[in-house]
């Protein structure tokens, strides 16, 4: 059996390391952004998987070119939807009103006016959607946000906002 001065110092190692398996998952933190362009677009990820986009804030330069990976992380069909509160209603819409008779999960073949379509990528499970994106130079009013309009996707909060940011800064 160990001394008690040496199982005090034993456990005195320890401690952190056991702290450390209790902390709650670590913030992600993004890196400072450097605008694409066009001959070298900047690799953006975002993930979709259980309702909810990794990371929880998109944060993107006005006006920069950026190769969107969107990953489904996810058992079911994800799908990203950029765009303001027009477009995102314009997909919530036709996509339930497609969905009528579906079985939970599919995919509703739809489509919606394009003045107001905004920018619509669907990702199966486990697949990786690389797309080419220009940024518009300024955030319209009301903002951008990245939503799954995937029946009952938006309403159990799966959404995230885009922040526009200036390359070099600190998000």
């Amino acid at each position: 059996m160990p001394r008690p001065s040496s199982l005090v110092r034993s456990l005195v190692l320890l401690l952190p390391l056991v702290l450390a398996a209790c902390d709650p998952e670590p913030v992600a933190v993004t890196p400072i952004p450097v605008g694409g362009t066009s001959d070298a677009p900047r690799e953006v990820n975002l993930i979709a998987k259980d309702y909810t986009f990794v990371p929880p804030v998109l944060d993107l330069v006005p006006g920069e070119t950026v190769m969107l990976h969107i990953v489904n992380g996810g058992l079911d069909v994800h799908e990203a939807v950029i765009g303001d509160d027009a477009a995102q209603g314009a997909w919530e819409s036709a996509e339930a009103a497609a969905a009528v008779g579906l079985p939970p999960g599919a995919t509703p073949k739809v489509s919606v006016d394009p003045s107001v379509g905004g920018l619509r990528i669907v990702v199966g499970s486990g697949q990786r959607v690389d797309m080419v994106w220009t940024v518009p130079s300024a955030m319209p009013a009301g903002g951008l946000v990245v939503g799954c309009h995937i029946p009952g996707h938006w309403a159990k909060g799966m959404v995230v906002p885009i922040r526009f940011v200036q390359p070099g800064s600190v998000p």
